[in-house]
């Protein structure tokens, strides 16, 4: 005979099930809600954790989720002049929900110097909401040493190996090392590490003689004295620190350069998203917060933003992609 009780709960179930439309899977549900409400957004890092592309993105980062209304999640995926880090994001749904922080390394060195490695264009795989920060770098050594300016570090360097180390394989202060070593005929070896942090305590503690590294990251060591400042790779003096030489006034116009960062999104991600992105770094830029924090290290704050970040961008491939083939520098 027939269960009549069980048959009641299954017609209720029926019921509300009508009344309510279909179940569907919880994230499913989530991402019919408007961005960035879904979920939280994922900016990933191309370089190691603490590191000046690291410290700057995490601090705008900070500011822009609450103009945003919502959580932005660091994920730090190093390697390869931070070209895997930025791949990973070019493959990325073009939905808000994953962007990148973008680099010189990464796009503008990267493009030329791994272009038979990587699966990504600058320009056409991102649409790029903005150049975020900039910065020059750094020849620092450990204080400890009897070097207190170029000319010693050459001479030093002359009579026997000097090591110098930076963030990374393929990055721009590895170039910039092998344009310092050609234009004074010094034998400069590299020692790559995986990050600004590791690179600058090596240095610290005596286990490399000299580093190539951004402002961002070194100064504050160098307002400690841990670190010695022999010169900068800006076109002009830091009013930060204006005792520190340019390479250019030294006589050595090869070694100039200024990194940045900017943020992206895998090409395709609507405008709409873009504009509220971009509007999120403008605010956050403002912030005395992002302002204190950037004066504390050097840093100074990014003026491109969508359509001028992107050509940007374009203009620096151009520009540095001479530059690489000149130098004769490898991935390798």
């Amino acid at each position: 005979m027939f269960d009549r009780a069980p048959r009641r709960r299954l017609l209720q179930v029926a019921a509300a099930l009508a009344a309510t439309g279909p179940m569907l899977p919880r994230r499913a549900a989530a991402q019919g809600q408007p961005w960035p409400r879904a979920q939280p957004i994922r900016v990933i890092v191309p370089f190691g954790a603490g590191g000046a592309t690291d410290i700057a993105a995490r601090v705008i980062a900070q500011e822009m989720q609450a103009a945003l209304g919502q959580t932005m999640v660091m994920e730090n995926r190093a390697g390869a002049g931070s070209t895997l880090g930025t791949g990973y994001v070019a493959r990325m749904p073009a939905d808000g929900y994953t962007l990148l922080i973008t680099t010189i390394s990464g796009l503008a060195i990267g493009q030329t110097l791994y272009h038979d490695r990587i699966q990504y264009d600058a320009d056409k795989s991102f649409e790029h909401i903005a150049i975020m920060m900039g910065t020059p770098y750094l020849l620092c050594v450990n204080p400890s040493l009897p070097i207190r300016d170029v000319a010693g570090y050459v001479a030093a360097a002359k009579a026997g190996p000097m090591y110098y180390g930076t963030s990374g394989a393929g990055g721009v202060a590895h170039l910039l090392g092998m344009r310092l070593a050609a234009a004074t005929g010094a034998p400069l070896e590299h020692v790559p590490y995986r990050g600004s942090t590791q690179a600058i305590t090596d240095l610290m503690a005596g286990v490399v003689p000299s580093v190539l590294d951004s402002l961002t990251a070194t100064s504050a060591h160098i307002r400690s004295g841990a670190l010695r400042p022999l010169a900068t790779t800006a076109p002009e003096r830091s009013p930060d620190f204006p005792d520190v030489p340019t390479f250019r006034e030294l006589g050595y116009p090869e070694v100039v350069a200024d990194g940045w960062a900017g943020l992206a999104a895998p090409a395709g991600t609507p405008r709409p998203i873009l504009e509220k992105l971009a509007e999120a770094v403008r605010s956050a830029q403002a912030s005395a917060s992002v302002k204190r924090r950037f004066a504390e290290t050097a840093t100074s704050a990014g003026r491109h933003y969508l359509e001028d970040a992107q050509a940007f961008v374009r203009q620096e491939v151009a520009a540095w992609a001479p530059v690489i083939r000149a130098s004769g520098i490898t991935p390798d």
